[in-house]
């Protein structure tokens, strides 16, 4: 298991996003905090471009236990995540969905477009080679 320091971007009067990563043999962990949001987003896409050709890891999972807020900018870019993910032969899983974005999926039906977990342990145990489908 590997973690990489936190990388943090905004300013302390606007949105803030923290994105940190764990590898769990072959899963990566995205853990983020803040706001995901049109100025926080190209963080997002910064920190897990480099996950797709890492032939290392089967799966990405992004949790989202800590994020208090995500626009439709940040929904675009979980969907352009979970396509290019996808299109590298990997899992995308969300976990710790909650408050307006679990709102927001179940509205627009996208929920049915992710594996969605409960937890970042629980999608990384469905997202483990050899399990099955969360």
């Amino acid at each position: 298991m590997g973690e990489v320091a936190p990388t943090r971007f905004g300013s302390a009067r606007g949105p803030s996003l923290t994105v940190s990563l764990v590898q769990h043999s072959r899963v990566m962990v995205v853990h983020l905090a803040g706001d995901l949001e049109a100025s926080t987003v190209p963080l997002l896409r910064q920190s897990v471009q480099p996950l797709w050709g890492r032939a290392d890891l089967a799966a990405v999972v992004l949790d989202a236990t800590g994020l208090g807020f995500c626009d439709s900018t940040g929904i675009s870019a979980l969907i352009a995540s979970l396509r290019t993910c996808q299109a590298a032969g990997k899992r995308f899983l969300l976990s710790g969905v909650h408050g307006t974005l679990a709102r927001f999926l179940a509205t627009t039906g996208l929920h049915r477009a992710f594996e969605i977990c409960d937890s970042a342990d629980a999608a990384v145990r469905a997202a483990s080679p050899g399990a099955g489908r969360a």
